[in-house]
């Protein structure tokens, strides 16, 4: 018994301690261990124990003294504050329409000649982060958002690999080389690394170089087709933007050399043009230019504009200078686009390198076999005009371009030429016009004639309508009144027929009657004679009809008068001692 005691005790004593214990360990852990990272953040922990970083080192690993590479997501969680320290900062978000382009701080060097790392190198990443929540710790990887690529409706992308060894010239370069893919990129999003791919964006359709004489040449692109997103929206102005910034460098480039170069002036001089329209139009022209400088680039909701400094200008077969306005429609073959922009470049690029010389060489071969007048004179424009769509549209197929229309619209030709032919054509016109005002007047005369005739006619018309309306008007009442007195006449006989068939009904009713009420009485009569019969006297029948008249109510005394009184009292009485007596009647009491 005495050894029992104590053991109890002492375990009594150990499981006090051991919750003491848990209770205090329940306490420092809940109350000084534990932290919360809220949605959207993380926690970036620091070791204050552990082995040192080698040199080089940013982040450590577990085991290792100072920031922690590996973060901790959202949720509750338990670290000893005497041997971790945590920050709470925001995880890295992605949000629709943007790419992250990851830059990596710590791990291997790259090999040499080349900029793009995967995970475990130090470096770009060659992988971009898509849209979502990522919690990438903040001194080892830097994150930098752009935006994806978007290629709108009516455009295709055209693909540029910017790393890898260089495919041959001229070749679409393979998966792992650099240079321009031969597969383009649909209408759509793609989330793309910019510093690993090139996208440019080239026009489906039909496009216009427009060539204005002295003032060089435009090329009209299509608008893009507008978006129900307004995010998608801002992608594709963002990327149509960086388009057309590209060609307007490219533009300018161009127009800085053509200056550099510093061409002789071309013979064919602005004063020997005497046409004013001509010089409305050359001060339109001129209107947008600043400083001597043409305008490059123009560009609203429907349509984007670049200039070109080129224009048309050749010799006619008789020695005259001739320039024309024209516009050239145009595009490129859509199977063809990436080996187009393969060997030529962008729109602005192929439009100075391929479309523009051919449209001058081909212009002044065609156009010097034909005489300024021809230039002048309808057949003759028609005929160049269609021969230069042919000869442009077979040259340019080889190219892989498509011409669907070459317009001429305005030929300039020296003053001299110009003169006379539109003094001869003033003349011819003003003869046609003078042929057709007789023609006219000889119409209008006819015309007059025939709408007196018109006029006529119609009151012929008119009047024998008139006539026929009364006739059928009185036929009309004719016929009305013809029917409302053989209506008549009718309701008359039917009216008669009626009052005979009434008395006819009367009378017989009539004599129905009378003849009914004889048989009743006649037969009472004859059962009273037979009544009477029966009784073989009236006065016994007269006597039985009174008796039946009486009263059911009426009350019968027979009072008896005995010698001495008046009235004596013969209830009681029996019907054999009614002698003498007499009968009274009295009414029965209320």
């Amino acid at each position: 018994m005495s050894t029992t005691l104590p053991t109890k005790s002492l375990v009594g004593m150990v499981l006090f301690l051991v919750a003491v214990v848990a209770a205090a360990w329940g306490f420092w852990m809940w109350g000084f261990c534990r932290f919360y990272v809220p949605p959207g953040g993380m926690a970036v922990i620091t070791a204050k124990n552990g082995t040192e970083l080698p040199p080089g080192q940013i982040l450590a690993k577990e085991g290792q003294q100072g920031v922690q590479e590996e973060t901790l997501t959202e949720g509750r969680h338990f670290l000893n504050p005497i041997v971790y320290e945590w920050k709470i900062v925001p995880a890295q978000h992605i949000p629709p329409g943007k790419v992250g382009v990851v830059t990596s701080k710590i791990g291997e060097d790259l090999p040499p000649g080349e900029f793009l790392a995967r995970p475990g190198q130090k470096g770009i990443w060659k992988n971009v982060l898509g849209p979502g929540v990522y919690r990438l710790n903040p001194l080892g990887y830097q994150v930098d958002m752009q935006d994806a690529v978007s290629i709108p409706i009516g455009y295709v992308g055209v693909v540029t690999s910017l790393y890898g060894e260089q495919a041959a010239a001229g070749s679409f370069a393979k998966p792992g080389q650099k240079g321009v893919f031969a597969d383009v990129l649909q209408p759509g999003l793609y989330y793309i690394n910019p510093n690993a791919y090139k996208v440019d964006i080239l026009e489906i359709g039909l496009n216009q170089v427009s060539l204005t004489g002295r003032d060089g040449g435009q090329v009209l692109t299509k608008g893009k087709v507008e978006s129900q997103n307004a995010a998608m929206e801002q992608l594709q102005n963002n990327m149509l933007a960086k388009q057309m910034q590209q060609r307007m460098d490219y533009i300018n480039e161009q127009k800085d050399q053509a200056e550099a170069a510093a061409p002789a002036a071309s013979s064919f001089s602005r004063g020997a043009v005497a046409d004013k329209s001509l010089r409305r139009k050359e001060a339109v022209n001129a209107a947008p230019q600043a400083a001597g400088k043409p305008q490059a680039f123009v560009r609203n909701d429907a349509i984007a504009t670049f200039s070109l400094s080129q224009f048309v200008e050749f010799p006619s077969r008789d020695g005259f200078e001739v320039r024309l306005d024209m516009t050239v429609e145009f595009e490129l073959e859509p199977d063809k686009v990436a080996l187009v922009y393969l060997l030529y470049g962008d729109l602005p690029a192929v439009v100075d390198k391929i479309i523009m010389p051919q449209v001058l060489s081909v212009s002044r071969l065609k156009g010097s076999s034909y005489g300024a007048q021809d230039f002048i004179l309808g057949e003759g424009r028609e005929k160049f005009q269609n021969d230069l769509q042919t000869a442009l549209g077979k040259v340019l197929k080889e190219k892989h371009i498509r011409v669907h229309n070459s317009i001429i619209r305005h030929v300039e030709v020296p003053q001299q030429i110009l003169a006379p032919i539109q003094a001869a054509s003033l003349a011819v016109e003003q003869d046609l016009t003078n042929k057709a005002q007789q023609v006219t007047a000889q119409a209008k005369s006819e015309l007059n004639t025939q709408e007196g005739m018109i006029e006529q006619k119609r009151q012929e018309v008119q009047q024998g309508t008139e006539k026929l309306v009364a006739e059928i008007a009185a036929e009309t009442e004719k016929r009305v009144a013809t029917i409302h007195a053989t209506a008549g006449q009718v309701a008359a006989e039917t009216a008669k027929q009626t009052a005979a068939e009434r008395a006819a009904i009367t009378r017989t009713l009539g004599e129905a009657k009378s003849q009914a009420y004889a048989m009743v009485e006649g037969e009472r009569a004859r059962g009273f004679q037979v009544k009477v019969k029966a009784f073989g006297d009236p006065a016994a029948y007269t006597a039985l009809g009174f008796a039946e008249g009486l009263s059911p109510d009426l009350r019968v005394n027979i009072l008896h008068a005995g010698p001495g009184t008046l009235w004596t009292d013969l209830k009681g009485a029996s019907l054999g001692d009614l002698g003498g007596a007499r009968l009274l009647a009295k009414p029965p009491a209320p």
